[in-house]
């Protein structure tokens, strides 16, 4: 048994390690469903006894299996080993909106580039001819309108699987819609999943906006967008659709932070590459379908698009961007002293600390001081860290966070970037570090006009855990929708995690607060639906609170409550009864897609 400590928490959190995919507390998923198995089919087995909720495979899945597309040789290749810190750090070009107002063009198109010294360039697919695609740079309250040009080939270069909800026999393979993740927008330019559309002219079931239209009416923050199609968001993303977006406002302006060449975004993905410099996603092997995985995890840690790079910096304080754009992974970062080739040979402390300023929803009321920090797909970390007192030294950012998080079993690449900090000072370092930065209200629960309890479950293979489906609230995708919160009305969104998984749920549309994390009865809940906290709820991590926040790690064994108002975009007239369709999903994109996302609508 391992006992790791959320950043803030009162006591230890206990992870089992057992077989992969258990449930953690006392009762095991394999046990449960071996009970469940003597009560209904294995299909089509309730998880809530007595309920009509059913946690069942989709109709496709139980019928004759359609007929599989061609594995390309080149996805079954080895992973190539690649040296570490070869090449420098790129910085994605910048894209504002132009005066004229018009829309910015964004071509969506196969291209090559080089990720490493020692690989040939590799094929990927994205906005505008590079991985990651350029970064939107706003201001608060400006608009940007969006023309999104998809000039893909009509074949996915990546294994589609048909047995995934989204890609039955019959659908496009090529899909693309885009989302801004954390953007406060109307639903059609939310990149709803079947809002895609294809190269040549084809709609998904749900219209959406081209250009897309996005007002920017929230404070300065850290935003991301990406592919968001229905059954192929893990292939698309993968495949290169993922770029920055940052708002900008007066007030944070006025906080003199580290800026121009000083602050950089850093985009964290992992992937696998060929000798050849092939993108390697290879199908899952002895999977539970021909060639959906449970989750993916890259031999090798890109930022920026360039393999474990290094940046040269000067002795001065810097801002990062910080994006976990990963499928999969989860990353437990530490910054350590190195030697010129960035083998560690030092301690964390030894180091300057991260201070970190802003999350996913803009700026914390105040800097925190840390040493590690733990980031889940779709979170968004914003530092400074002061290199001043370091002049001359090599500085290595390590991940040891477990794959899957956190029970381990797959491969864990320790390196992430090095930082050099040899560049002689360009000028006196003027920047600030204020030590109050924005004010910060939390919302009262008393508030809140109710609660809802969000199951998150799985239905795995017997034998080995291996998992078959992800299920929110015991629905699928095309289930109807059963979260309506009121426009304007605030809510508390409590996630009972009866998985062994972390899963990072993210809400669209809305910032939320975190409010705690409470242990409860996990085999009461799945066999009989009543929910036993157990235990004194625990506060959540130093960087959740006081934070807005948009995505949250749902630790398995626990409720993640959450409380969000749910307000539609300025200058909105919602008339009576309107409904304004969005998502809410796990951020771990190999189970949204396999049905872990479920739409909401806020009604008017």
């Amino acid at each position: 048994m391992q006992e790791f400590k959320l950043a803030g928490a009162t006591r230890p959190i206990e992870m089992h390690h057992r077989p992969r995919r258990s449930f953690l507390l006392s009762l095991s998923r394999r046990d449960l469903l071996r009970d469940l198995l003597g009560m209904s089919a294995y299909a089509g087995a309730s998880m809530f006894t007595g309920r009509q909720q059913q946690m069942s495979m989709p109709a496709s899945n139980s019928q004759a299996s359609p007929p599989l597309p061609p594995v390309n040789p080149s996805q079954l290749q080895k992973p190539a080993s690649l040296a570490c810190y070869v090449d420098p750090l790129p910085v994605p070009p910048v894209v504002r909106p132009p005066q004229s107002g018009s829309a910015v063009p964004v071509h969506i198109r196969p291209f090559r580039q080089k990720v490493h010294r020692d690989l040939p360039p590799t094929t990927f697919w994205g906005y505008n001819n590079t991985w990651p695609g350029p970064t939107f740079e706003v201001r608060r309250g400006q608009l940007l309108t969006v023309k999104w040009s998809n000039q893909l080939p009509l074949k996915h270069f990546l294994p589609i699987d048909p047995t995934i909800h989204g890609c039955e026999p019959g659908v496009p393979e090529v899909r693309t819609v885009t989302h801004v993740h954390g953007a406060q927008v109307l639903p059609e330019s939310d990149g709803y999943p079947d809002s895609w559309f294809t190269p040549d002219g084809k709609f998904g079931a749900v219209a959406g906006a081209n250009p897309t239209r996005h007002p920017n009416d929230q404070a300065a923050t850290t935003l991301w967008y990406h592919d968001h199609s229905l059954g192929i968001t893990r292939l698309n993303v993968y495949a290169g659709m993922a770029g920055m977006y940052l708002i900008r406002d007066d007030v944070e302006d006025a906080l003199n932070l580290p800026s121009g060449p000083y602050e950089i975004p850093l985009l964290i993905q992992d992937r696998s590459f060929a000798p050849d410099g092939t993108l390697l996603y290879p199908p899952a092997k002895n999977g539970t379908h021909p060639m959906w995985m449970q989750e993916f995890f890259g031999e090798t840690i890109c930022v920026n698009g360039k393999a474990t790079p290094f940046l040269e910096v000067e002795p001065r304080k810097y801002r990062f961007r910080l994006v976990n754009g990963s499928n999969s992974r989860f990353y437990h970062l530490t910054l350590v002293p190195a030697d010129e080739a960035g083998k560690r040979n030092g301690r964390p402390a030894d180091a300057p600390p991260f201070r970190q300023i802003g999350t996913d929803g803009g700026l914390l009321p105040a800097p925190l001081s840390l040493h590690y920090l733990i980031i889940s797909p779709g979170e968004r970390f914003d530092l400074v860290i002061d290199f001043s007192e370091h002049k001359g030294m090599n500085l290595a950012l390590v991940n040891d966070a477990q794959a899957p998080y956190a029970r381990g079993g797959e491969i864990v690449p320790a390196e992430v970037m090095l930082f050099k900090v040899t560049k002689p000072l360009a000028a006196k370092d003027s920047s600030s570090l204020p030590d109050m930065l924005v004010p910060w209200t939390p919302l009262n629960p008393a508030t809140a006009v109710r609660e809802r309890i969000l199951a998150l479950t799985e239905m795995d293979r017997p034998p080995d855990g291996y998992t078959m489906i992800g299920l929110l609230g015991q629905k699928h995708w095309d289930d109807p929708i059963t979260e309506d919160p009121k426009a304007g009305s605030t809510e508390i969104w409590s996630f009972a995690n009866a998985t062994g998984d972390v899963h990072p749920m993210h809400l669209h549309l809305v910032q939320f607060q975190v409010l705690n994390r409470q242990p409860f009865d996990v085999k009461t809940y799945m066999t009989t639906g009543k929910l036993n906290p157990v235990g004194i709820p625990m506060p959540p991590e130093s960087n959740e609170r006081p934070a807005w926040k948009d995505t949250v790690k749902t630790y398995g064994g626990l409720i993640t409550r959450v409380i969000a108002k749910f307000d539609l975009p300025s200058g909105t007239v919602a008339k009576p009864g309107e409904e304004f369709r969005y998502v809410w999903h796990c951020h771990v994109l190999e189970h949204e897609d396999n049905e872990m996302m479920r739409p909401y609508k806020v009604v008017g």
